[in-house]
């Protein structure tokens, strides 16, 4: 049963904005080290949405070598169509990939009764657990905990990331098929609270910058049961959460800040640029904090 802290993979781009593998690599036993759970690929972090189809197979590819088995890897399959998210996930499975990631099809919008015709088709095309994601900020889609909780009856979906950012999602969801699905804490700056009330683990794009505090987070709320400690420690990671969550650049602050704790993964491929010289200040004051928090 997957459960714990799952980075959101960030992709490392070169200068000339190809894709860096062996700093994917090396990154990948980063955080493996830094004892994350787990791992997503090709997820909104990952910019799978601005990489070609070879490229997002090597990607998958080389975080699987790197990671070895150790950890599970979730590779993001989304696409535009029912048809290519079938291939997509089809392809992660003969991978190797521990399951997959899949939030709405994107930019068509679709309504409730197709988007369970989409994801009927997707459980019914592959034999490892899909891990919904709910994201309607990204998406234009949101996925009511009705529609979750009729999805949790197909086989293979077992697991929701939930990241519309209001608690009350996530204490519906654990109402309604909690006792079917495990809910991921999808939204950085409800973690601590999504994980007291029962959801099994957090999957974070900042889990890239600050792996250590988020397992340790995970460690002292789940397994030590130490609320104390716990919320100390998340009130340094919070202004670095908020900061990343509100900014409306997430992607490009998490490789921004990841550059800023020594792991350099270059910028955005475009149209996303590079944070700016202010952005990074922002970020250092931010990250200081939590480096206080793990002292």
């Amino acid at each position: 049963m997957f459960h714990g802290v799952f980075s959101a993979l960030v992709t490392p781009m070169q200068a000339n904005e190809e894709i860096d593998y062996p700093k994917l690599g090396q990154f990948v036993d980063y955080l493996v080290h830094k004892g994350v759970h787990g791992l997503v690929p090709l997820g909104s972090t990952g910019e799978y949405y601005a990489l070609s189809a070879d490229e997002r197979e090597r990607v998958i590819h080389t975080t699987l070598d790197a990671a070895a088995g150790r950890v599970p890897v979730i590779a993001g399959t989304n696409a535009g169509s029912t048809r290519d998210v079938m291939i997509f996930s089809r392809q992660a499975e003969e991978l190797g990939c521990a399951g997959v990631m899949l939030a709405a099809p994107y930019y068509s919008l679709p309504r409730p009764e197709e988007l369970y015709a989409h994801f009927r088709a997707v459980n019914n095309a592959i034999g490892i657990p899909i891990m919904l994601y709910n994201y309607p900020g990204r998406t234009g889609v949101d996925m009511s905990p009705e529609l979750i909780a009729r999805l949790a009856e197909l086989k293979n979906i077992r697991y929701v990331k939930e990241s519309t950012g209001e608690m009350p999602r996530i204490t519906t969801l654990l109402r309604l098929c909690g006792d079917q699905l495990g809910v991921f804490c999808g939204c950085d700056t409800i973690a601590l609270e999504s994980l007291m009330v029962g959801a099994i683990g957090w999957v974070g794009g900042v889990v890239n910058v600050l792996p250590q505090s988020h397992v340790r987070l995970y460690t002292l709320a789940i397994e030590k049961r130490d609320l104390v400690a716990a919320r100390k420690l998340f009130f340094h990671m919070l202004p670095t959460l908020e900061l990343m969550e509100s900014g409306g650049k997430y992607t490009q602050w998490v490789k921004a800040a990841c550059g800023l704790m020594g792991n350099n993964c270059g910028a955005p491929r475009r149209p996303l640029g590079p944070a700016s010289k202010a952005e990074c200040t922002r970020l250092t004051a931010a990250l200081r904090l939590c480096a206080e928090g793990r002292r």
